[in-house]
């Protein structure tokens, strides 16, 4: 199932996922609302078809930043601004609706958030890998996020400098600092073995001749 297929003039291919019959598709907007229905109402087509309406842009300047596929229970949703902010709200916050409406508040935009830039389907055994446009990158543990309320505006997972902006939104598996560390001092002590001396074992067995 898809809900976008042949390309149309001025509109992109922006996501694609796999999904089991029965998903809960949730589509996100740069306008900071978001649409939440299950896949069964979106029909099989033909790979080449334009495919049906997902959602309803607010505006002419409005844009989708991202779809998820959920089918875990344990799964929330995690969305990020422009400038930084994010939160996680739980799937059920969401109320199904018709395929093609308007969607619900999903964060609170304001001039110190910026646009919504990035959706994503967390857990706690999640990390998050935030890109900034200048180029730095930070690691953010799922779990230390707290499950917020769908309409508020957030915490600052960044503190961004000037006009710099978010460019890009990964979800990666957990690993514990501390396994990190274990790998890194596993490496440091190869690294640091002392060769062993050819020249004096070659001495030593040319003594006992």
């Amino acid at each position: 199932r898809r809900v976008h297929g042949n390309i149309n003039e001025g509109d992109q291919l922006l996501e694609a996922s796999l999904t089991t019959g029965s998903s809960e598709i949730v589509m996100a907007l740069r306008s900071g609302r978001a649409i939440r229905f299950n896949e069964s109402t979106v029909r099989p087509m033909g790979r080449t078809a334009t495919g049906v309406r997902g959602v309803t842009l607010a505006h002419d300047k409005d844009e989708v930043v991202g779809m998820i596929a959920i089918d875990s229970p344990e799964a929330t949703v995690l969305v990020v601004s422009e400038k930084g902010y994010g939160k996680r709200t739980d799937i059920d916050d969401y109320r199904v609706t018709n395929r093609g409406g308007k969607g619900v508040k999903t964060i609170n935009v304001t001039e110190k958030t910026g646009a919504l830039v990035a959706i994503k389907n967390v857990t706690d055994a999640d990390d998050l890998m935030i890109i900034n446009k200048s180029g730095i990158v930070i690691r953010i543990v799922v779990s230390e996020l707290r499950v917020m309320g769908r309409a508020t505006q957030g915490v600052r997972l960044i503190t961004l400098k000037g006009n710099d902006e978010i460019a890009s939104v990964a979800k990666i598996e957990h690993e514990d600092e501390e396994a990190e560390d274990a790998e890194v001092a596993a490496e440091d002590t190869t690294t640091d073995q002392p060769k062993e001396d050819n020249n004096s074992a070659t001495e030593e067995k040319t003594d006992d001749n």
